[in-house]
């Protein structure tokens, strides 16, 4: 798929892999929507690469719809569609005093899993009805992360919400195949991301110290190099590529 001159929508836009997918689709010359829960950070991003801004809750139908139709107004429907909208809350299954997490892990299914498929869905049935440009129509990219092979002590929701982004990513790749539409997926390792730079630098040097080579959290512009190369190699579909450095997750 060709970048240039294309109609893009990137789901957690405003910060982030997301912000820097979106600069990164920008500056191939993609025509991109920053689709974001933070309305301000959405048109901050928008503002600096020259796009527009759409706000919305992935995990509300409803206004994914209103939105992905705001961004086709103006760009035409997004060919290119990256899903980087989610969050990260942490807690044990059981915690102290035998407290319960389970809305913790149904808010995260519904942001990070649900809201994915919600907008993949959107945007696929937009795509359908679009002219093919040469042998596809588009490509979905959907943000898994490392942990749903190696989840750590209380991240039991995550890894779950992670786990649902790659189950789905081969039969959505085969279901979209007659219609020339791609899916894959990318499970991102330790990134500089606003949950990483959250934590006391100390604590971060840790993390980091864990990935053999580059010896580094990840940068989120090679994260968006990714995306960007997933986009223009037609003969990646319907599968999930670690970007990871040769991480493992300890349990804790």
């Amino acid at each position: 798929m060709q970048i240039t001159g294309t109609a893009a929508l990137v789901t957690g836009g405003g910060s982030g892999l997301g912000a820097a997918t979106a600069r990164e689709l920008a500056g191939r010359g993609a025509r991109v929507a920053v689709l974001d829960f933070d309305g301000d950070k959405a048109r901050a991003v928008a503002g600096d690469i020259g796009g527009i801004a759409v706000q919305a809750d992935v995990a509300d139908e409803s206004a994914v719809k209103s939105a992905l139709e705001e961004a086709a107004a103006a760009h035409g429907p997004a060919r290119i569609v990256v899903n980087c909208a989610g969050i990260g809350s942490a807690a044990r299954i059981v915690g102290r005093e035998g407290k319960l997490s389970i809305d913790l892990f149904d808010r995260t299914i519904r942001v990070n899993l649900i809201g994915t498929y919600t907008v993949m869905s959107h945007a696929a049935a937009a795509l359908q009805a679009l002219d093919p440009l040469g042998e596809e129509r588009g490509v979905i990219l959907n943000t898994a992360s490392a942990a749903w092979q190696d989840g750590q002590l209380g991240q039991a929701a995550y890894a779950a919400s992670k786990g649902g982004i790659v189950s789905m990513c081969l039969p959505a790749a085969r279901e979209f195949a007659t219609h020339g539409i791609r899916v894959m997926a990318i499970a991102p390792g330790l990134f500089h991301t606003p949950m990483m730079e959250g934590l006391p630098a100390e604590l971060a040097d840790k993390i980091a110290a864990n990935v053999p080579f580059p010896a580094r959290l990840g940068d989120p512009r090679e994260f968006a190099l990714m995306a960007a190369q997933i986009v223009e190699n037609p003969y990646l579909n319907g599968t999930v590529i670690r970007l990871d450095g040769a991480v493992r997750l300890p349990p804790r």
